[in-house]
């Protein structure tokens, strides 16, 4: 191949803490990547000890390091797309922004701010500056109900409330919003996401899950934002991004494994679900 002819394979770079358990963060986004065709990077924010269960312990990585490794993954390798996740800190938030910032780079914002069990994973100080610099550089956002709920300070109950809430929070930030429900009680056995963009609201759905235990369900944001980003690393349009993002997910609850008795995880399905999703315009 001539040099004139070389075009780069795609590449994403997760930029979040790590999840000793394997179930989320950086291990999750990875694997994530993996299963989409995609080379994975990765700059590690923050240690964490937990499996799916509880967070035992977080040890934040020095704001420094956490730039570096940014800075040299873009030196060399070209990333098209980058997904943050857990960023624990105002300072690393701050290292995060300026590395990233005016790279020309697809950024896909997962706003973490508490994991599945409850643990803190966002100090209370750095929302602040998550708002201000981070989610206005974004291309995309992906909060779940309870992060919606804290970037709006108020409480959301039903699908007027998230068709509300998508669209403030695109206005909010100057980007465009999936707003993940799986929080919610979903109806008609349907998990249904709500999607702000260029001006429109759209309704990003897929059968419901039974699962057997709520462990199965640790790592579904991280992942679902981890897919988003990687199929736009490999230039899917919007529609066919969210689908066979909102697909890998469903198809990743759907077969499940089993780490130990009672302890089960989602992982990358052996077949396709994206055609069981859909996506639709919202009249309201």
């Amino acid at each position: 191949m001539k040099m004139d002819e070389f075009v780069s394979y795609p590449c994403a770079m997760t930029i979040a803490g790590s999840d000793s358990g394997g179930g989320a963060g950086i291990q999750a986004d990875l694997r994530t990547f993996n299963a989409f065709g995609v080379f994975g990077c990765a700059a590690i924010t923050a240690i964490t000890a937990q499996n799916p269960m509880r967070v035992e312990a977080v040890a934040p990585v020095d704001p420094k390091i956490v730039r570096a490794q940014i800075d040299t993954v873009f030196d060399k390798i070209d990333v098209r797309t980058v997904k943050t996740g857990m960023l624990f800190s105002s300072d690393i938030i701050h290292a995060v922004c300026k590395a990233v910032k005016g790279k020309h780079k697809i950024i896909v914002a997962d706003p973490v701010m508490v994991s599945t069990s409850g643990t803190r994973l966002l100090q209370n100080e750095a929302v602040e500056t998550m708002c201000n610099e981070l989610l206005p550089i974004a291309d995309w956002i992906t909060p779940n109900i309870p992060e919606a709920e804290l970037l709006l300070k108020r409480q959301l109950k039903n699908k007027e409330d998230f068709i509300r809430a998508a669209e403030e929070l695109a206005e909010m930030f100057s980007c465009s919003v999936v707003l993940k429900t799986g929080h919610a009680q979903h109806e008609k056995n349907k998990a249904v996401d709500y999607v702000a963009h260029e001006g429109e609201i759209f309704e990003l759905g897929s059968p419901s899950v039974k699962l057997p235990t709520p462990t199965t369900a640790h790592g579904t944001g991280c992942t679902m934002s981890a897919a988003i980003a990687a199929a736009f690393a490999l230039e899917m349009d919007v529609q066919d991004a969210l689908s066979a993002a909102k697909g890998f997910v469903y198809g990743s609850l759907l077969e499940y494994v089993p780490l130990q008795n009672g302890v089960y995880a989602m992982y990358p399905p052996q077949e396709s679900y994206e055609k069981v999703t859909f996506f639709k315009p919202v009249k309201h």
